[in-house]
C-alpha cells in the first residue's frame, strides 16, 4: 500500500515537473521570439537609414521572400527603392504596400512621391486625392504644392507651400522650392525674398544661393548679395550672374563678371573659361 501511494506521489511529481518544464520552454521560446523581433526591428531601421540603399533593397527582398505578407518588409523595400533612385520599381513596391489592408494614409503620400519621381504627375495627383483631408503632414503639403505648380495653379501652390512651411522645423528646402516656383512665374522679387528666407534657415544651401543670384540677375541686380560664401562658391555665383547678364543682353557686364569668376576661383574654372571663350567668339563674329 505504501509502495502504491509512493508511486502515485512520484507520478504526480513527474507530471508536475514535466508541466513545469513545458511551461518554462514556452516562456523561453516567447522570450527568444521577442528578442528576434526587436533585433529585426533594429536591423530594419539600420537598413532604412545608415545602410547603402541598394543593400537595403537586397535585404528587404530577402526578407519578403521568407515572409511575403509582412507589411514592414513591403514598406521597407519601397522606401529603399526610392532611396536607391529606382522610382519605377518603387511605384510597384508602394502599390503592394497600399494594397495591404493594414496600410495607412502616409503610404499613399509616399506612393505619390514615388509617382512624381517617375514623372507620373497625374497619377500622383489622383493618389493624393485619396488621402483624407484630415491627414496633414509636411510631406503631403509639399507634394500638393509641387503638383499645383505643375498645373500652374499658382494660388493653390502658394497656399500649400505656406502650409508646408508651418509644418516643419527645417523649412529651407521647401522655401527654396517655393522661391523657384516664383522664379518660373516671373515674380523675381518674390523669388528673391523666398531664397533669402531659405538661406536664413540654412546658410549652407548652395542651390538657394545660386537661385538667389538668378532672381537678382533677372532684375538686373549684378552685385552679389551679402550672404556667407566660400571662395569657390563666390566664383560659381559670379559665373551664374555673368550668364544671367548675357541672357539679358548686358554683354559687357556679363563679360566682366565671367572674368571676375575666373580670377576669383582658386583653381582653373573650366566652365567659366568656356563661357567667356564662347562669348568672345560670338562678339568677334
Amino acid at each position: 500500500m505504501r509502495h502504491s501511494i509512493l508511486l502515485s506521489v512520484c507520478l504526480i511529481g513527474t507530471v508536475g515537473l514535466a508541466a513545469c518544464q513545458k511551461s518554462s520552454d514556452a516562456e523561453v521560446d516567447r522570450a527568444i521570439k521577442d528578442v528576434n523581433v526587436i533585433d529585426s526591428t533594429n536591423l530594419n531601421q539600420v537598413m532604412l537609414t545608415a545602410a547603402d540603399p541598394n543593400e537595403g533593397v537586397a535585404y528587404f527582398q530577402r526578407s519578403l521572400s521568407q515572409d511575403p505578407d509582412r507589411l514592414e518588409f513591403k514598406r521597407g523595400l519601397a522606401v529603399s527603392l526610392v532611396r536607391a533612385r529606382r522610382p519605377v520599381e518603387a511605384v510597384s513596391a508602394w502599390q503592394r504596400v497600399i494594397d495591404d489592408p493594414e496600410s495607412e494614409a502616409s503610404d499613399k503620400v509616399e506612393m505619390a512621391d514615388a509617382l512624381i519621381r517617375s514623372n507620373e504627375w497625374d497619377k500622383a495627383e489622383t493618389m493624393l486625392d485619396q488621402v483624407p483631408p484630415t491627414f496633414e503632414t509636411f510631406k503631403r503639403y509639399r507634394l500638393e504644392a509641387m503638383i499645383a505648380d505643375s498645373n500652374k495653379e499658382w494660388d493653390k501652390a502658394d497656399s500649400f507651400y505656406q502650409t508646408a512651411v508651418g509644418l516643419t522645423t527645417s523649412p529651407a528646402g521647401v522655401l527654396n522650392n517655393w522661391g523657384y516656383s516664383k522664379l518660373t512665374r516671373g515674380d523675381f522679387a518674390g523669388a528673391e525674398r523666398l531664397f533669402g528666407d531659405a538661406l536664413r534657415q540654412d546658410q549652407k544651401l548652395f542651390t538657394a544661393k545660386n537661385n538667389l543670384v538668378l532672381a537678382r540677375g533677372a532684375q538686373r541686380k549684378y552685385d552679389l548679395p551679402l550672404i556667407p560664401m566660400s571662395q569657390v562658391e563666390r566664383a560659381q555665383l559670379l559665373h551664374t550672374l555673368g550668364l544671367s547678364a548675357i541672357k539679358q543682353n548686358d554683354i559687357a557686364t556679363g563679360k566682366g563678371l565671367l572674368k571676375d569668376a575666373i580670377e576669383t576661383h582658386p583653381q582653373h574654372f573650366e566652365a567659366a573659361v568656356r563661357s567667356l571663350d564662347a562669348l568672345e567668339a560670338n562678339v568677334s563674329n
